[in-house]
């Protein structure tokens, strides 16, 4: 992991091209105004998501493309992204367009100027919105949150946008399962102060959710090794805030 100042931005993708080619020319003025690179991963996206990404780096706004071979996977590609990140400060978003990029600078100052470890976009907290979600994936995310309760008080445990001090993840070993690679991150690093910071889930602006029965199964595999992880000996399962 990097240790240089600034910020990397971390975007996994899979069959990502076209929302990619939407999202990416909103998504720089606000990288080039925190100072920070963005780092896309892709799990060789049969639509060319990786080709068209290796044309996007400029001396602005640098971008460095990782094609993984061989491995499928939300929470490891971003731990991928990490390992190859330059910045002191650490932006996971999606690159579907769900998440809104003219809330990087915010997210990031909540870290460097107003003291949080992690600050972590929320659709649950007063002003945040998820017209996003259709009704079967808000009634999954309901669930996946009351699951998740006991572990966490943040409103928003299953969010994939967030800001985190790199060091912060030096606290644990992470091995997330699925998608939620927040959720590893809460429990395992437990990252304090932590700021919500309400955000507005969008419909994503192409492609289609890869939300489906596998998805649910890490979920639980992942969820059952987290409470393992908290109440082993000489762990207290205590809220992460």
């Amino acid at each position: 992991m990097g240790g240089s100042a600034g910020v990397s931005v971390i975007l996994p993708t899979y069959n990502e091209r076209e929302a990619l080619e939407l999202l990416y020319p909103a998504l720089t003025p606000f990288v080039e105004a925190v100072g920070g690179e963005v780092i896309i991963v892709d799990d060789s996206s049969p639509d060319g998501t990786a080709s068209f990404a290796r044309t996007l780096s400029t001396a602005r706004v640098p971008c460095t493309v990782i094609e993984r071979r061989g491995v499928r996977g939300l929470a490891s590609a971003v731990l991928a992204g990490v390992a190859k990140a330059a910045g002191e400060i650490l932006v996971v978003m999606d690159a579907d367009g769900s998440h809104p990029p003219e809330l990087v600078p915010t997210m990031v100052g909540a870290v460097t100027t107003g003291g949080a470890e992690m600050a972590l976009a929320s659709r649950w907290v007063t002003g945040g919105l998820a017209p996003g979600l259709t009704l079967r994936r808000r009634a999954i995310s309901s669930t996946a949150r009351w699951l998740a309760r006991p572990l966490t008080r943040v409103t928003d445990p299953m969010s994939g946008f967030f800001a985190v001090r790199a060091a912060v993840l030096g606290r644990a070993k992470l091995a997330p399962l699925g998608y939620k690679i927040a959720l590893e991150v809460l429990v395992k690093c437990r990252p304090n102060p932590l700021v919500e910071i309400p955000f507005v889930f969008q419909p994503r602006l192409a492609g289609e959710s890869k939300l489906g029965g596998a998805v649910a199964r890490h979920y639980v595999q992942h969820i059952a090794r987290l409470y393992a992880f908290a109440l082993a000996p000489g762990r207290r399962a205590s809220s992460t805030r």
